[in-house]
């Protein structure tokens, strides 16, 4: 074995034990497969008013602007996969429901937490100083891009990245580095014929196979839109008060996936299975006492308030 793949397989170890479910590495390089649909996406204005899609577009393409040097691009995946969850919420009609990942600790904290001794673990082992960076969905990093090169999975017709041991119900984080390693390579796609996240979206947010018009999405509307919802999307929102998980509910990848390892990312019960009438009394202390280091604040109160009047009446009509 060569130092690289020893090094390789030591950064791959400590991932594990640190509680992500897969590591991969691919060599670092601008995503030039990535740039046209990037591009095209963007001027068809499938961002909605996601301005923030549109800076930092090279920086996106090229993890060398956002590492000078960088030689490799570590992917790793946490899950969040709770199936009993599962069973609980998909024959309750009655009740407002949040995205699973929004239902634990905030994934940004708790990703960068083992990212950052998964990096100073790298240097010890290269012995030297190294470059590099962490991140989270917190920098212009297609991140399912690097994973589907480090071959932790395929991105499926919903846009979502599948594995075929945990499905989709994961978080993803990388490591962009002055390191080399020993590559992995991508895999094949496994969605075969199959289109239920197509066919169960309420919105035609997936205009098309592997394409996802993100203005129409569940989860844009109830968490990055500021505005009032359009009323053509009312009814679609269906019990929904932030985010959205229909086409991941659907993806038979997911009905066999495993359950996620890391406590901090579980549901918490205070916030779970709680009824209309619970969520619709909700007032800003209590919304502050729940929410307190949770992802779901990115909505705001306003926000969260503006859905829960539109779910409500759903589920009253």
């Amino acid at each position: 074995m060569t130092q690289q793949e020893k090094l390789t397989e030591l950064v791959r170890q400590r991932a594990a034990a640190l509680g992500f479910e897969a590591c991969g590495f691919s060599k670092a390089r601008r995503l030039v497969e990535e740039e046209s649909r990037l591009e095209t996406w963007l001027k068809e204005s499938r961002h909605g008013s996601m301005s923030y899609m549109e800076r930092n577009f090279d920086n996106r393409l090229d993890p060398a602007r956002l590492v000078p040097g960088a030689k490799s691009v570590v992917s790793v995946f946490c899950s969040y996969n709770q199936p009993n969850l599962f069973r609980q919420t998909k024959n309750r009609a009655d009740i407002p429901r949040i995205s699973n990942y929004a239902l634990g600790e905030d994934y940004h904290t708790v990703l960068k937490e083992k990212l950052f001794e998964l990096y100073n673990y790298t240097e010890e082992l290269t012995g030297s100083e190294i470059n590099g960076r962490v991140f989270t969905d917190s920098a212009p990093v297609l991140d399912k891009a690097w994973a589907r090169l480090s071959g932790l999975g395929w991105i499926g017709k919903n846009s979502n990245l599948l594995n075929k041991e945990m499905g989709s119900f994961f978080f993803i984080g990388e490591m962009i580095i002055d390191v080399d390693f020993e590559y992995d390579t991508p895999v094949a796609d496994h969605c075969g014929r199959c289109t239920k996240c197509i066919d169960a979206c309420p919105t035609q947010a997936i205009y098309e196979p592997y394409k996802v018009d993100g203005s129409k999405c569940i989860s844009y509307l109830t968490i990055e839109l500021r505005e009032a919802i359009p009323q053509e999307y009312h009814s679609a929102m269906g019990q929904w008060m932030y985010g959205c998980d229909i086409c991941q509910d659907v993806c038979p990848w997911n009905r066999k996936a495993k359950a996620g390892s890391e406590p901090r990312l579980m549901a918490d019960a205070s916030i779970t299975m709680q009824d209309a009438v619970f969520w619709d009394e909700l007032d800003l202390h209590e919304y502050r006492r729940l929410f307190k280091n949770k992802a779901i604040k990115r909505a705001k109160f306003d926000g969260i308030k503006r859905n829960i009047a539109i779910v409500n009446n759903n589920l009253s009509s």
